[in-house]
């Protein structure tokens, strides 16, 4: 089995979900059938220097809509010209915690922000263009980067609250009370029926082993593993 080109898979879920525990067997599934150099692990906001300072700037400051949103969105930017961007060009495989699905869970759900502006910056920050040749011309077609796959640990918001509340020190987000995360679940299922091909709902409501086999029957059922890998 030869490496997927270019493979985005991306991890959304509420605060605690248990999405991160998952994201490191992955890598570590990708790297055995493909080699540590050809896999990046990375998350946002953050995956470059800049990202992550104003990750800081994002999870503790208080801000208003708006501002939360351009820092996100400047964040990602980086973050695709710095790291998945020339990852995906070279043919590795990306796995990272959180990516715009994120920001319209959160900041539009969650916080209820205008969608459309939310949806012009989608646009704006993850405008990417690539050629087309044929026999006689080649033309610059213009798409957006958007995962290959992407794996939504779905929990019910009681129960993340319940497993936060023994976690560590909360950021303003996982202080929120269980109606926001309701509406940030909302948020997520909304991105999921507008785009249903790249999402895999995993029910993160069940064991660890449990989870584990969905995410990888997932990643195995796209033909992005084998069975011997995992």
């Amino acid at each position: 089995m030869t490496q997927q080109p270019g493979l985005f898979i991306s991890f959304e879920g509420i605060d605690g979900a248990g999405k991160s525990t998952h994201i490191d067997a992955l890598v570590a599934a990708f790297k055995a059938q493909y080699g540590s150099n050809h896999v990046v692990q990375t998350r946002e906001p953050g995956g470059t220097p800049l990202a992550e300072k104003l990750r800081q700037l994002i999870l503790n400051d208080p801000m208003d809509a708006l501002t939360e949103a351009y820092l996100i969105f400047a964040a990602r930017r980086d973050h695709l010209n710095q790291v998945i961007e020339p990852a995906l060009a070279r043919g590795d495989t990306v796995l990272c915690d959180r990516f715009t699905d994120a920001t319209f869970a959160y900041q539009g759900g969650g916080r209820g922000f205008d969608l459309g502006v939310l949806s012009n910056l989608e646009q704006t920050t993850q405008h990417i263009r690539h050629l087309e040749s044929s026999l006689t011309n080649t033309t610059a077609l213009a798409s957006i980067r958007q995962p290959n796959l992407t794996l939504w640990f779905d929990l019910p918001a009681e129960i993340a609250a319940e497993r936060l509340a023994t976690a560590r020190v909360p950021d303003k987000f996982e202080a929120q009370p269980v109606a926001f995360f309701r509406q940030v679940a909302q948020g997520y299922q909304a991105r999921m029926d507008a785009d249903p091909n790249r999402f895999v709902k995993i029910n993160a409501h069940q064991s660890r082993e449990a989870v584990w086999n969905a995410v990888i029957t997932a990643v195995q059922q796209r033909g992005y593993l084998n069975k011997a890998t995992a």
